[in-house]
């Protein structure tokens, strides 16, 4: 039998690129490549880099020296590959390949030249490639949770943003493939898929000529999955007709993920945004008429260059009026290869940590009185871990998306991966705790939505 070498994967970034690192273990797993969990049993290690944000290259770049200090042989795949690749090559003799962001089903095929003596740089400049449902997946999210990837790329060309330069124009995938895929995953035991893209408002729009979200959700409302959620729902593409889709597709939760990014016109017109700041307060009273149960997560940034004290006092009024469930802030990373790289008036780096630190300070309260909104609730909590000692579940309700939310804190019996109705009892700045109900306790709760 022939000798294969074992493989690791050290996965990093977004859940876009999750779904890429699952692939090539799919792949590798069907050419019969031994997987290795612990790095230093492996003879190679795949790292499948993040290049968004200056930080997240940090962390590669620690990953890379790190490895490359142990002496491992390392092939880089994902946006640093792509973003970086004749530096990486020349400053890390460790890295026997190269893999970019359109060529990760290629991975077999890398390996298999590297075990021949090549060094090999596998990266399309333009990419093209997005798996469908017939490429083997090796899921590395807990049991009941899966990422189901509509599209790749993006086609806007937001200022601050290097993701189209790295991951290429939006390609959609057709949508019998996407329901193809989520049937797949319910025969495998999934609660909840959660739909992504750059910009999941656009699926569909350069596969059909104009968007097709309304649709793809009431076609993926005819799978057995209890609960379907939405990421990066740019506000514009929200639409009368997506937002009857939600309204009218029961496993379609109303947790609207809004990249909203900034409040102020002027701000948001220097960033490139496609839409102006005007629309903000209108888009956010319409949804909130039309899903009153629904949940609001968005990302800010602050310390966009140009950016005043008073454009900034105008972000926090949003936020304190629009009361946002979640908010997740960051500071501007300017990015090199963007139309912001290089604009005059930036911000100082303690300036724009002060205002995410003031913003944050503001938005904690709110959140906090959200959760303390749950208390007294009886919520469905899908359980995915349990403490090895205490033996408390955890889990999260509806409100709450993986990794970027909160968690429920359950005491009680419930089996991993599945939905348990839960008591909520206590409320901290992020998480709630509960026991699992009693049927009492379920047949007095008010008829109302999960959330």
């Amino acid at each position: 039998m022939e000798h294969k070498p074992t493989i690791a994967i050290a996965h990093l970034g977004c859940e876009k690129n999750r779904i890429d690192t699952e692939h090539m273990l799919g792949l590798l797993v069907e050419a019969g490549y031994p997987i290795d969990l612990n790095e230093e049993a492996a003879d190679y290690v795949v790292v499948n880099t993040c290049s968004f944000i200056q930080a997240a290259r940090e962390e590669s770049v620690r990953t890379l020296v790190g490895l490359a200090e142990d002496g491992k042989k390392i092939i880089i795949s994902g946006c640093m590959a792509q973003h970086f690749q004749e530096q990486l090559l020349e400053e890390l003799p460790e890295a026997v390949a190269l893999v970019g962001t359109g060529d990760y089903h290629k991975i077999v095929d890398v390996i298999e030249q590297v075990e021949q003596g090549n060094r090999v740089t596998a990266v399309s400049q333009n990419p093209t490639y997005i798996a469908d449902e017939t490429v083997p997946r090796y899921r590395t999210t807990t049991e009941a949770v899966a990422y189901l990837r509509v599209a790749e790329g993006c086609d806007y060309r937001c200022a601050f943003c290097i993701i189209p330069h790295l991951r290429g124009n939006q390609r959609s995938r057709p949508m019998e493939s996407i329901v193809a895929e989520a049937q797949q995953l319910a025969a495998e035991g999934v609660q909840e898929i959660i739909l992504i893209s750059q910009i999941t408002t656009n699926y569909g729009l350069d596969l059909y000529g104009k968007p097709q979200l309304a649709e793809l959700l009431r076609a993926l409302g005819q799978v057995d999955v209890p609960w379907i959620r939405m990421h990066y729902t740019y506000p514009t593409g929200l639409t009368p007709s997506v937002i009857a889709a939600i309204q009218e597709t029961p496993n379609v939760l109303p947790y609207l993920d809004l990249p909203l990014q900034h409040s102020h016109p002027e701000i948001l017109r220097a960033m490139n945004r496609p839409w102006q700041g005007q629309v903000n307060d209108d888009l956010m009273v319409r949804l909130k008429t039309a899903l009153p149960q629904a949940v609001f997560r968005t990302t800010f940034i602050v310390g966009f260059p140009g950016e005043t004290e008073a454009h900034f006092e105008h972000l926090l009024a949003f936020v304190e009026r629009h009361q946002f469930d979640h908010v997740g802030v960051f500071t501007f990373s300017e990015e090199e290869g963007t139309p912001a790289y290089g604009l005059p008036n930036p911000v100082p780096a303690s300036v724009m940590e002060e205002r995410r630190d003031r913003l944050m300070a503001m938005q904690q309260p709110i959140a906090a009185r959200k959760n303390q909104g749950e208390i007294g609730k009886v919520v469905d909590v899908l359980i995915e871990q349990e403490h090895p000692t205490t033996g408390i579940k955890i889990g999260r309700s509806a409100r709450f998306a993986p990794e970027v939310d909160g968690v429920v804190y359950v005491q009680g019996d419930a089996r991993l991966g599945m939905t348990v109705p839960v008591k909520i009892t206590g409320a901290d700045l992020y998480d709630l705790q509960g026991h699992v109900a009693t049927a009492a306790e379920v047949m007095g709760q008010p008829l109302l939505a999960v959330f």
